[in-house]
């Protein structure tokens, strides 16, 4: 497996949930775990995925993933488990 932590912030609009897994449906990768949350007109969703059957680099995804975030107004980021657990580690 080949988890990838993903975060989108920004403010809520119409349809950012469908746009974020309909690029990662069309790309292969499994969606683990999900929440999101919206206070006042924020968005936040985090999203633990597996990126296992992605086909093409994962570093073109990640980008890809962020244009398609600024599209929308808002900001995907993604991270690899090993990392996030390093980072995050007392």
């Amino acid at each position: 497996m080949n988890k990838t932590i993903i975060t989108v912030i920004g403010k809520d609009t119409i349809g950012i949930i469908a746009k974020v897994c309909t690029y990662l449906a069309e790309h292969k990768v499994n969606i683990l775990d999900i929440s999101q949350t919206i206070v006042q007109d924020y968005f936040n969703m985090m999203m633990i995925v597996d990126m296992a059957n992605l086909e093409i680099p994962y570093e073109e995804a990640v980008a890809e993933l962020s244009v398609l975030g600024k599209g929308m107004g808002v900001q995907v980021k993604c991270q690899r488990e090993e990392i996030f657990d390093m980072m995050h580690r007392i």
